[in-house]
């Protein structure tokens, strides 16, 4: 993956640097506003005319100096617009790359979840065939208490319990 914003500061000539300066400005309120501003201004000085109308009706002098002014503004704005399209395929492309990457793990992550499922299920299969094999062997000991005689039983009980917790005050 790559910065974007980086790689593109990295190829800004000087040339680029002052469009991307003089479409930023030109496309801002403040620059709107004190061109209405000053056109509100033209309009009103030439048609009062308290100083010397130096722009009559229809203003022909206040367009040319508007043409002059889109025209030589244009160029900058495209400049500064080819050079953000530039950028925006940088920021697919690297959108691309982020996503193949991500997917790839994705995938990995899921090979390694049906690994770990394909184990726990292998697990419970042998606990419960361990299960079923202490059943029988508790059915097989049943069976043969039930054919010994009571006295071994009762033997065997005693010798299976654990020792006494008496204090030797008690045991005397």
């Amino acid at each position: 993956m790559i910065n974007v914003n980086e790689a593109h500061e990295e190829k800004l000539t000087a040339g680029a640097k002052i469009a991307d300066a003089v479409a930023s400005t030109v496309g801002s309120w403040p620059f709107i506003i004190m061109q209405s501003i000053i056109l509100f201004c033209w309009i009103v000085l030439n048609v009062v005319g308290w100083i010397k109308a130096w722009d009559p009706y229809p203003f022909i002098l206040l367009n040319l100096a508007l043409s002059f002014q889109a025209a030589y503004a244009a160029p900058f704005v495209m400049m500064s617009q080819n050079r953000q399209a530039e950028k925006d395929r940088l920021t697919a492309e690297n959108d691309y790359l982020t996503d193949c990457k991500g997917e790839e793990e994705l995938r990995n992550v899921m090979e390694h979840l049906d690994h770990q499922d394909h184990m726990i299920i292998q697990l419970l299969e042998h606990i419960e065939a361990q299960h079923e094999r202490i059943e029988a062997l508790h059915q097989i000991i049943l069976q043969r208490l039930e054919l010994a005689p009571p006295e071994v039983v009762k033997a065997a009980m005693l010798a299976n319990e654990p020792p006494s917790q008496d204090t030797p005050d008690q045991q005397q």
